[in-house]
């Protein structure tokens, strides 16, 4: 019961965005915060985690936008964090906004997937450092898996079901299957050569890794590049290469 209540308070800000608007008081004045438990999962982690401090203003901002409580993990992390790093950067988990971590979850998905008072199809809530996507679907990719993760693989410029909500998402990514997750991204070098503290910024391989010049991820020309260059360049290929 507990699990379906959470998935359902992760899930109606897709749905509700615009409507019924809750003030910053209600969303945040709970003695049932998720922040707790998030915190626990932290403590027993599999791999590294880093908790960015937060900045009130943008995290009471951030929190009133999405307009989720702060009962759900996805509200306690906005309104507690300024994003989360898993693994030195290999993930990031988006919160509020922090300098090393500079987009607020709501901030970042603005005219990304949704513009004003629109709702949202998909909501991105993490990315990573090989430039991979992680967004809940609102039924922007598929009708039948509502509130499921999707992942944007840059391998293949899909979107792959994860089969995970939002909870579940995140005791993933705490989590050592994200190394066999990541497996085929890491070349040779990488584990001694990781070095990255701009958490918005992403490689971007040539040739692209979907091609079968760009199979072989040791071979490939490797640079960090904005993020949001990433998002650009990928939705655009997904124009030019269709499924």
């Amino acid at each position: 019961m507990k699990t379906k209540l959470l998935y359902f308070l992760i899930f109606i800000p897709l749905i509700t965005l615009g409507q019924n608007k809750k003030t910053l008081f209600e969303l945040t004045n709970t003695n049932e915060s998720a922040w707790k438990l998030v915190q626990n999962w932290i403590k027993n982690a599999e791999v590294k985690v880093v908790v960015l401090p937060k900045d009130i203003v943008r995290a009471n901002i951030e929190i009133e936008t999405a307009q989720v409580t702060t009962q759900s993990p996805m509200g306690a992390i906005i309104f507690e964090t300024g994003g989360i790093i898993i693994e030195s950067g290999i993930i990031r988990i988006l919160g509020s906004g922090n300098v090393k971590l500079n987009r607020g979850l709501m901030e970042w998905n603005r005219n990304k997937s949704f513009s004003q008072e629109e709702k949202p199809k998909f909501l991105l809530i993490a990315d990573d450092v090989f430039g991979g996507f992680f967004a809940i679907n609102g039924g922007s990719f598929s009708s039948e898996y509502l509130g499921k993760v999707f992942y944007f693989a840059p391998d293949t410029l899909q979107w792959e079901n994860l089969d995970l909500n939002y909870s579940d998402f995140l005791v993933f990514c705490f989590s050592k299957d994200i190394n066999e997750f990541y497996s085929g991204f890491k070349w040779k070098t990488f584990d001694k050569s990781f070095n990255i503290t701009d958490f918005d910024k992403s490689y971007s391989f040539y040739p692209y890794l979907f091609t079968e010049e760009g199979k072989d991820i040791n071979s490939v020309t490797k640079n960090l590049v904005p993020i949001s260059e990433l998002w650009t360049l990928y939705n655009d290929l997904q124009n030019q290469f269709p499924k």
